[in-house]
């Protein structure tokens, strides 16, 4: 189960870098994704821009920059759910995001509607 676990894990990191590249221009330094139960989580390191990093500098701009990343991450959470979707076959029930000014990190978590890690270990058995 490990290899096939490991293997959509990085598909999905994957999946999402190039997706973030498309849509503001650079994608994380580094993706992580884990498959926890019913739950598909992602951490994504190295996240903000050249820009992004100049206004985080004070108060007014990391609140700027966190307002943005959630509305965009609002504008495109049908995506974000359809990439995860499409990987898992699991229906996402509900997605979370936060990043993190401090850190240059945000990170993802999705609901799947079934326990993505047994239906693997099924699979796995029958193969």
């Amino acid at each position: 189960m490990f290899n096939l676990k490991k293997n959509l894990e990085a598909d999905i990191n994957s999946a999402f870098i190039k997706f973030q590249r498309d849509l503001i221009g650079k994608g994380p330094q580094e993706a992580k994704t884990y498959i926890i139960n019913d739950m598909l989580i992602t951490r994504f390191k190295g996240v903000l821009t050249v820009e992004e990093k100049h206004l985080i500098r004070n108060k007014t701009g990391r609140k700027l920059v966190k307002q943005m990343r959630t509305l965009l991450r609002e504008l495109y959470s049908e995506e974000h759910e359809k990439i995860v979707e499409e990987y898992t076959g699991c229906k996402v029930l509900s997605s979370h995001s936060d990043i993190s000014t401090k850190t240059g990190e945000r990170i993802e978590v999705f609901i799947l509607d079934k326990d993505l890690e047994q239906t693997l270990l099924k699979k796995l058995e029958k193969l």
